[in-house]
């Protein structure tokens, strides 16, 4: 029920006022079954505006420590982020990728939509960088179809290091949906995974018109730090 609520009263209210987000392509999200929502990250509202202007309820995949926060700040962004359809998996432990996945394969058996940034953290520079592979295996496993997803103007609305939300144009860019079903029997096979995640990079690359960085964007901020 706060899903809905945060969406229709108490946040996406705010969020279509400052934003004015125009959506592109919503013709190409399937009306049931399970999809994959594979998109470009800019900042942390990103998030927001996909779960905003996407009818069915999204789910993402969330760190537990958001969830063990103590006291009333730590409670309150517990149920927050549970209200919103976040999964806690704890990424701490040497299977961490594995329990994100298994929490992803759970939401496409229930027919949900599971939504994720294959580059595995936000754009240090607004470039596109290499997408990690359990996003490809996850969809080649269960047969559902990845929909790229792209946004601009979040950067503008949300500038990373800050807190507050400055008025901005958003538009959010929807594209083909990518059917790897054929190809379900060879999830296992690391080159036909590799493939997947690099026809799902492109994709979105086509969409956004963003520079792509053949490097995984954690190992650019690592080394940029």
């Amino acid at each position: 029920m706060w899903y809905w609520i945060f969406k229709y009263v108490l946040i996406g209210p705010i969020l279509r006022v400052l934003g004015r987000p125009r959506v592109e392509g919503a013709h190409h999200l399937p009306a049931s079954g399970p999809i994959v929502l594979a998109g470009n990250h800019l900042t942390v509202v990103d998030s927001f505006f996909l779960v905003l202007v996407v009818k069915r309820r999204i789910r993402f995949v969330a760190k537990s420590e958001y969830f063990e926060g103590g006291g009333i700040k730590g409670r309150f962004i517990r149920w927050f982020y549970t209200s919103a359809g976040q999964v806690p998996v704890d990424r701490s432990g040497g299977g961490a990728g594995d329990a994100a996945l298994d929490a992803a394969r759970k939401i496409l058996a229930d027919n949900g939509i599971w939504a994720i940034y294959p580059e595995g953290t936000r754009s240090p520079d607004g470039r596109l960088y290499k997408g990690k592979t359990g996003m490809a295996r996850v969809a080649l496993e269960s047969g559902a179809p990845v929909v790229p997803v792209v946004m601009f103007g979040t950067e503008k609305f949300n500038p990373v290091g800050t807190r507050i939300w400055r008025p901005a144009k958003i538009v959010v860019r929807f594209g083909p949906a990518l059917d790897f079903s054929r190809y379900r029997e060879l999830s296992a096979h690391h080159a036909v995974v590799r493939s997947a995640t690099d026809q799902v990079m492109s994709a979105l690359m086509d969409l956004s018109g963003q520079e792509y960085v053949d490097t995984y964007a954690a190992k650019a901020k690592a080394k940029a730090a």
